[in-house]
């Protein structure tokens, strides 16, 4: 038996994917933040050197995604093409950085990954800023 209509059914799903979108969001900053921090301390900074960049660019592109594109996927605002930035990240931390440790040591980077990948499929939601933007674009004709 179907309980929800259609509209209610729409309701529902746009308040999962804020609930989702948030949580998630301001859990990856809890991973950017410290990240973030070392940057700007401007130590010695030993980080993973992605393809060559050197440990300092790799950080950096790593707080662009895990930090500011945190925040992007918490207004959702520019919520795909932030989630390109954290789907390649998580990918490089599972498969790369962390590809010949046991499973445990890649877990939390596969949980991201498939959230994200999920959030990449259904969108932002309509309690999003890009939502407001479409809205808006389409009510003027752009």
């Amino acid at each position: 038996m179907n309980y929800f209509n259609s509209n209610s059914s729409s309701v529902l799903k746009d308040i999962i994917l804020l609930v989702v979108r948030v949580f998630v969001g301001f859990a990856m900053l809890s991973h950017g933040f410290p990240k973030l921090q070392m940057l700007l301390e401007g130590g010695k900074i030993e980080f993973y050197n992605f393809l060559g960049l050197g440990p300092l660019m790799t950080l950096v592109l790593t707080v662009v995604a895990e930090f500011a594109c945190s925040i992007l996927l918490i207004l959702g605002l520019f919520t795909r093409i932030s989630l390109g930035f954290l789907i390649f990240t998580m990918v490089i931390a599972a498969f790369v950085v962390h590809g010949a440790d046991p499973f445990e040591k890649r877990e939390m980077s596969l949980i991201y990954l498939s959230v994200y990948l999920l959030l990449m499929a259904f969108g932002a939601g309509k309690v999003s800023v890009d939502h407001m933007i479409e809205k808006r674009r389409r009510a003027s004709d752009w």
